[in-house]
């Protein structure tokens, strides 16, 4: 007789086997886990980071600027099936404020959500860092942010956002650019044009042999935080919070400005059924007191996600850091407004789950520590306990707190997180 196959052994034959069989019950559990109904199984969400590229054989190097070596990241997909991917070629950084730049464009917004390599060689922007750039060949790119808004430049951020963006703060952080209708500026962006076109031709049987794999396509448009995108690319994070102290109503009235032009990007892409997320990632929340959260932070956060909410989006929010001191203004959107996902927590089961269940869609739960330096059995164990908990309630989706693992990330230590997921997840 033969060995008794793991379900992870089960889910990887039927990728191959019956990948539109999978596709549907992939879409079929997300969206029941996102309406907070009772799924057949807890969608699992995926790792990425130096151990893929470890386990592929590439540099990042590689990753951000050779798709046809890029492509080699579909083995790992295969070695280690997931629902929600974490791992896509070319690898991008935060690039929001080159959407907001052209808000004005819905064609355009969305497809400069994420800087890659090659744009940033356009670019040539200050806000990252790349390898073999800036960077050597086998280091993980960089977003580094920056202060290119001076503390007396609020009222021009407040009178025209996109404006000033495009105007002021592009041409002090992107030397590529140089000065707004020179031709050096214009032949920058007709590049930049140019290469979005060529890498979308190339990431097209990319995207068709992932999709081949049984994964589904879902809608996901760009969102953001007035408070972070002020804190990311203009004032740092530092200089958000010095302001929020000594010009508290300017930093307020350019959040509200901001809200607006935020509102278009994410509505470039329409809204279509079963579900399109809105996706937003939170930095300065783990930063900041209750009293300066709810002050500066919330408010216009608030705004942003009820209004597209409203337009039928499902929100999508990675909280960075420990964000329990602010779980209870969650508890102020409506019912199944979309997902939080949580980086960590000091106890995941009472200061999360507890609070959250049956009005949120809640993501996390697996500590990175446990992926990298546990054990398999350790994994197996917490696990269990932790769907044990959780999965009959729905609306709970299992992640690494952190889905970017480094290189010395265990590889047996993956596969046991998938295989005790589709284990203990039914």
């Amino acid at each position: 007789m033969g060995a008794v196959k793991e379900p992870i052994d089960v889910f990887i034959e039927r990728q191959q086997k019956e990948p539109e069989e999978l596709a549907k019950e992939r879409l079929d559990i997300i969206v029941k886990s996102v309406e907070l109904k009772v799924p057949m199984r807890v969608p699992i969400s995926g790792v990425g980071g130096d151990v893929v590229a470890r386990f592929c054989g590439i540099t990042w190097y590689d990753w951000c600027y050779d798709l046809q070596k890029a492509k080699s990241i579909i083995n790992f997909v295969k070695e280690y099936p997931q629902d929600f991917r974490s791992a896509s070629a070319p690898y991008g950084l935060e690039g929001f404020i080159f959407s907001l730049a052209f808000a004005d464009f819905p064609e355009i917004s969305n497809s400069l959500r994420f800087l890659t390599g090659p744009l940033h060689d356009l670019f040539k922007d200050k806000w990252t860092k790349w390898p073999g750039r800036e960077l050597d060949k086998d280091m993980h790119p960089q977003f580094i942010g920056g202060e290119f808004m001076k503390q007396d430049e609020y009222k021009q951020l407040i009178d025209d956002p996109v404006k000033f963006i495009n105007e002021v703060i592009l041409p002090r952080a992107c030397l590529g650019l140089g000065t707004p209708g020179s031709s050096k500026w214009n032949g920058t962006l007709i590049r930049v044009g140019q290469t979005i076109e060529r890498n979308s031709g190339l990431l097209a049987p990319i995207f068709q042999e992932i999709s081949n794999l049984g994964y589904p396509s879902i809608l996901m448009t760009p969102s953001y935080t007035p408070a972070d995108f002020i804190g990311d690319f203009l004032r740092y994070p530092t200089g958000a919070m010095l302001d929020m102290r000594s010009k508290p109503e300017d930093f307020k009235a350019a959040c509200e400005a901001l809200v607006e032009p935020i509102l278009k990007v994410a509505e470039a892409v329409p809204p279509a059924p079963p579900l399109t997320f809105s996706f937003i990632p939170c930095h300065l929340n783990e930063m900041l007191s209750p009293k300066l959260y709810r002050e500066f932070y919330w408010p216009t956060q608030k705004r942003v996600i009820l209004e597209l909410v409203k337009k039928g989006y499902k929100m999508f929010i990675f909280y960075e850091g420990d964000h329990t001191p602010h779980i209870d203004t969650l508890l102020e959107l409506p019912k199944g407004w979309g997902v939080a996902y949580f980086e960590k927590a000091r106890n995941f089961v009472k200061d999360v789950w507890e609070k959250l269940k049956g009005h949120t869609c809640v993501m996390g739960g697996l500590p990175t520590n446990l992926l990298i330096g546990g054990t398999p059995e350790k994994i197996d164990e917490y696990v269990k306990n932790l769907l044990g908990q959780t999965r009959s309630e729905g609306g709970f989706i299992i992640s690494p707190g952190v889905s970017e693992l480094p290189k010395e990330t265990p590889l047996q230590n993956i596969r046991a997180y998938i295989n005790a997921a589709l284990k203990y997840g039914r």
